[in-house]
């Protein structure tokens, strides 16, 4: 009822309510601009489940010969691995309930750098489930390296022999048995010594004897 028999406070409201759409209009959004990657990045994180079963290498229990999929990181830290065993390059930690310590893998689908034979000799907190975490000695490559989706053979389950691929097996025994059935390098003939020269006869004195 005041705005409408004021003339004075329908000016003010109108100059008012056209300033602030002005200042609303002009002020810039700062969140604008971070929207569609943040868009993106919960795509990519969250993505679609596809009806069907799901992928055996995705759910297959661990076992010498089987493919898996697994997701691969990396760590750089510590002197001693759970096994007792010096860290060094080759090794790798996973979770002992389904990689137990002493299994050997054969890691694919990464690059000519890091595929191969790793040996798990190492646990970790952190790594649990259907994960590998390969130690580098560089911590700036192990951060770049970041969290990874590989491949991966079991070549052996544990530290039992019998829990091996025969391939693996196989190879092992022939590369012994050529080792053991090699001859044995005859040692070298020792030098004769040289016969010593006879000594010369004895000279007479000749001196005159008293």
């Amino acid at each position: 009822m005041l705005l409408t028999r004021s003339l004075r406070r329908r000016i003010v409201v109108a100059v008012g309510a056209a300033l602030g759409f002005v200042l609303l209009y002009e002020s810039p959004i700062f969140d604008s601009p971070y929207m569609p990657s943040a868009l993106r990045r919960t795509r990519v994180e969250t993505p679609v489940m596809q009806p069907g079963p799901p992928d055996p290498q995705d759910v297959a229990s661990p076992a010498p010969g089987v493919r898996l999929r697994f997701r691969a990181t990396a760590y750089c830290k510590g002197t001693t691995t759970a096994s007792g065993a010096g860290i060094q390059t080759g090794i790798a930690a996973a979770d002992p309930d389904l990689l137990p310590v002493g299994s050997v893998i054969r890691v694919e689908g990464l690059s000519t750098r890091y595929n191969g034979i790793y040996t798990i000799l190492d646990t970790g907190p952190r790594v649990k489930g259907r994960q590998v975490d390969i130690y580098m000695w560089n911590c700036n490559e192990a951060l770049a390296f970041g969290r990874r989706t590989i491949g991966l053979q079991v070549m052996r389950l544990g530290w039992n022999p019998r829990s091996s691929t025969p391939e693996r097996v196989g190879a092992e025994f022939r590369r012994r048995e050529a080792e053991l059935s090699a001859p044995a390098p005859s040692p070298a003939p020792s030098p004769s010594p040289a016969p010593a020269a006879p000594a010369p006869p004895a000279q007479p004195d000749p001196s005159p004897r008293p």
